[in-house]
C-alpha cells in the first residue's frame, strides 16, 4: 500500500507531501490543474522514463519519493536483491536534474531504474486513461489474457522453445540446400584446424616469446651494463660510490657529534647508502639469472617465425591465433553435424515436439482463462448499462509462432440477439471505455498487487453508468488500495478519501499545482462544482450531498 508521496520541483509542482489511507481514494480538479501529474510523478518513482523536461522551470532537480507498506512478494524481492527493509516498508526515490541525469534509490541505497520497475511491478498496477486503445492490439489482448491466466512463465517457455526449434530448422535447411558447399567448407576447415592444432599456440604465448627473444638477443649488452653498474657502485678499484658514501656518512656522523646542525644531513645520506646497497643485491641477483644462450635464442626465434607465418596465413594478429583456432573448431563441429542430416532431422523433430507440447499446454491454460474472463466481463457489462451484451475471448488456431499456436481475439456483442464481432470493429467509444474498465477491474482482482491506480479510465461514460463505476471501484477498494483520477462526480462521491488538485500562484508569480485533502464540507463544494461547473447553486449542493450520502 502507498503510504506517502513526496514531490518536489516536478513539472508545475513546487512541493507536495501526501499521506494516503487504505480503500478508495480519488483525485479531482479542473482540467489542466495537474491531476495526472501526480500519476506521472509516481510512475517516475517506480522506474518510468524521465528527462530534463520533468524538472520545474528554474529548479535544479526534480525529486520524488514514494513510501510503501510491503507485500510478501516485495519483501522477498528486497531480500533477494540485498536491500534492507526499513520500518516494514520500501522507500523508492527518483531524482532527475535539469541536465537529464537520473539517480534512483531503494531504502536509501543506490539502485537502477530497472530495479525500481521490478519492485514497482510488485507494489502498483497502473491503468492509464488510454488503456482502452491498447485493447485494439492483438498483442495487448494476448498479454492481458496470459496475465489473467497466470501464464506468463508458460508463455516465456513457449517462446524459448520456439526460438530453439526454429534456429535448428534454419540450420538444417541451410545444410540441405548447400550440401556440396558444406562438404568443401568442411575439408577446408579440417586442414586449417589441423594446422593450428600442430602449432598449438597458447593464449598469451606471443607476448611471452617476444619478450624472451628481446631479452636473449640483448643478453650480452644486458650483462655488460649490469656488471658496469655493479662495479661503479661497489667494486671499482678507485673509490666505488658505496664506499665513498659510507666514509662520508661516517665522517659527517662524527662531526654531527660536535655540531648537531649536521645531523639532518646525515639522516638524508644514510637512506641513500641503504638504497645503493639494495641496488647491489638486486644487480647480483639479476646477473645470476641472465646468461648467454645462443641455442635457446635460435629456438625462440624459430617459434616466433612459425607463429608469425601462421598469422599471415590466417590473416589474424599473432595474439589472436588461439581465438581463431577455437572459432574454426566450433564451425567445423557444426559442419560435422551437417554431414549427419538424419541426426539433425531427428534433433529438429524433438525440438519441434517439445515446442508443440508446451504450446498446447499453454493453449489449455488460455482456454480456461478465456472462458472465465468472458463470463466475468459479460456480467460486468450488464451492470454498466450494456444489458444483453456479451464479451467473448476467441482463440483462433494459427501456424506455430513464438506466442503459441493460437491468436487471441476479444469479441463483443453490444446487445442481445447479435453475433459477437471483433472488439475493434463494433464497439463505440463509450462502449469501449466501459468494457475496458470492466476488464481492468476484473483483471485487477486476479493480481496480488496491493495498490491499483486508475487514471481517468472512466472517460467516455456518464450518468447512471458512472455511478455503477464508482460502486465498482469502491467495492474493489474494500480489498485493495485504489487511487483514481476522475472527472465524474458519481465516481468521486464513492471514495473514502478525496484530494482536490488546483492551480495556484507562488510568491514569485509562477504557477504551481497544490493538493488539498477535503473534509465533508469541502467535498460537497467540490462535488457540486463537478456537477454544475463554475456556478454552484443550492440545487447542485443538494445534489452533491445526495451523491455523497448514497
Amino acid at each position: 500500500m502507498l503510504r506517502t508521496l513526496s514531490i518536489r520541483d516536478f513539472v508545475i509542482v513546487d512541493t507536495i507531501e501526501l499521506e494516503f489511507s487504505a480503500g478508495f481514494t480519488v483525485f479531482t480538479g479542473e482540467t489542466g490543474a495537474g491531476k495526472s501529474i501526480l500519476i506521472d510523478a509516481l510512475t517516475l518513482a517506480l522506474g518510468g522514463r524521465g528527462d530534463a523536461s520533468v524538472v520545474r522551470e528554474g529548479a535544479a532537480k526534480a525529486d520524488i519519493t514514494a513510501d510503501f507498506a510491503l507485500s510478501a512478494a516485495a519483501r522477498a524481492w528486497l531480500a533477494a536483491h540485498e536491500f534492507a527493509v526499513e520500518e516494514d516498508g520500501a522507500l523508492l526515490r527518483r531524482v532527475i536534474d535539469n541536465a537529464g541525469r537520473s539517480k534512483a534509490y531503494i531504502n536509501g541505497v543506490a539502485a537502477t531504474a530497472a530495479q525500481l520497475r521490478e519492485l514497482g511491478d510488485l507494489l502498483v498496477d497502473i491503468h492509464g486513461q488510454h488503456a482502452h486503445q491498447s485493447l485494439m492490439k492483438t498483442e495487448a489482448q494476448r498479454d492481458l489474457l496470459d496475465g489473467q491466466a497466470g501464464a506468463g512463465a508458460q508463455a516465456r517457455a513457449v517462446a524459448a522453445a520456439y526460438k530453439a526449434w526454429r534456429a535448428l530448422a534454419r540450420q538444417l535447411e541451410e545444410f540441405e540446400s548447400n550440401a556440396a558447399n558444406v562438404l568443401y567448407e568442411r575439408e577446408r576447415l579440417e586442414w586449417q584446424v589441423n594446422e593450428l592444432e600442430k602449432l598449438a599456440v597458447k593464449p598469451g604465448e606471443w607476448a611471452e616469446v617476444s619478450n624472451e627473444q628481446s631479452r636473449l638477443s640483448h643478453a650480452a649488452s644486458l650483462l655488460e651494463g649490469a656488471q658496469e653498474a655493479r662495479a661503479v657502485i661497489s667494486e671499482a678499484e678507485d673509490h666505488p660510490i658505496l664506499s665513498q658514501l659510507s666514509s662520508l656518512n661516517l665522517k659527517l656522523g662524527k662531526l654531527a657529534d660536535i655540531d648537531a646542525g649536521l645531523q639532518p644531513i646525515v639522516d638524508l645520506i644514510e637512506p641513500a647508502r641503504i638504497q645503493l646497497q639494495e641496488a647491489v643485491y638486486a644487480l647480483n641477483d639479476y646477473l645470476d639469472r641472465v646468461d648467454l644462450d645462443p641455442s635457446r635464442l635460435r629456438a625462440v626465434e624459430a617459434r616466433m617465425d612459425a607463429i608469425h607465418s601462421a598469422s599471415r596465413k590466417f590473416r589474424v594478429p599473432e595474439e589472436e591465433l588461439p581465438e581463431e583456432h577455437t572459432r574454426l573448431a566450433t564451425r567445423l563441429a557444426q559442419l560435422a553435424d551437417a554431414t549427419d542430416l538424419d541426426g539433425l532431422r531427428q534433433q529438429e523433430e524433438k525440438l519441434k515436439a517439445a515446442y508443440l507440447a508446451q504450446a498446447r499446454a499453454l493453449s489449455t491454460t488460455r482456454a480456461q482463462a478465456a472462458a472465465a474472463l468472458g463470463e466475468a466481463v459479460t456480467r460486468a457489462m450488464q451492470e454498466l448499462n450494456m444489458t444483453g451484451g456479451r464479451f467473448e475471448v476467441a482463440l483462433h488456431a494459427c501456424e506455430p509462432a513464438a506466442y503459441g499456436v493460437e491468436q487471441v481475439e476479444f469479441l463483443v456483442a453490444g446487445h442481445a440477439g447479435v453475433a459477437a464481432r471483433s472488439l475493434a470493429k463494433v464497439a463505440s467509444g463509450g462502449e469501449l471505455a466501459r468494457i475496458s474498465l470492466a476488464i481492468s477491474v476484473i483483471t485487477s482482482n486476479a493480481t496480488t498487487v496491493p495498490t491499483l491506480i486508475f487514471d481517468e479510465v472512466d472517460s467516455g461514460i456518464g450518468g447512471g453508468v458512472a455511478e455503477v463505476v464508482g460502486r465498482l471501484l469502491r467495492r474493489l477498494g474494500q480489498e485493495r488500495q485504489v487511487l483514481c483520477v476522475t472527472h465524474l462526480p458519481q465516481v468521486a462521491s464513492q471514495a473514502g478519501q478525496h484530494f482536490q488538485v488546483a492551480k495556484g500562484t507562488l510568491d514569485n508569480g509562477k504557477t504551481a499545482s497544490r493538493i488539498d485533502v477535503l473534509d465533508s464540507k469541502s467535498r460537497v463544494e467540490e462535488i457540486a462544482r463537478m456537477l454544475g461547473g463554475l456556478e454552484i447553486t443550492a440545487t447542485t449542493r443538494k445534489h452533491a450531498r445526495e451523491l455523497l450520502a448514497s
